[in-house]
């Protein structure tokens, strides 16, 4: 074997080691997109009777986000009571399917790291 072919070899064995394994794929529900694992047809359940899997698949966050949505919608939207079992499965079916995004935009800045605004508001103004 030539030196310049081994080493080729080598250097493509090492980068090959390199690779990240491809995670095995998820199964999707067809009617509404959601990831079927553990919990999804509970969530389908409960969750599309008001609104699109859209909203569900489209959102991201943690446990106590989803927590928090999930009374705003109660608290506003006619949401009805979950009985607690059945609220513990949602929330761990959407805090481990649509859980926060790594890749995704940072926190809003808090107001005093923000610059001061430069055009007048309605409470400036009196």
């Amino acid at each position: 074997m030539n030196v310049s072919f081994q080493w080729a070899n080598a250097a493509l064995i090492t980068m090959l080691i390199g690779l990240p394994t491809a995670a095995p794929a998820q199964e999707i529900d067809s009617d509404t997109g959601l990831i079927k694992a553990p919990g999804w047809q509970a969530t389908k359940a409960n969750c599309t009777v008001c609104h699109s899997a859209r909203l569900v698949t489209q959102n991201s966050g943690s446990r106590a986000h989803w927590k928090s949505l999930i009374r705003w919608m109660q608290d506003t939207q006619g949401l009805w009571q979950f009985q607690p079992e059945m609220e513990a499965t949602i929330l761990d079916y959407l805090a481990s399917n649509y859980g926060p995004k790594e890749d995704a935009r940072r926190p809003p800045l808090p107001r005093v790291n923000m610059p001061d605004n430069p055009y007048p508001t309605i409470s400036s103004s009196d």
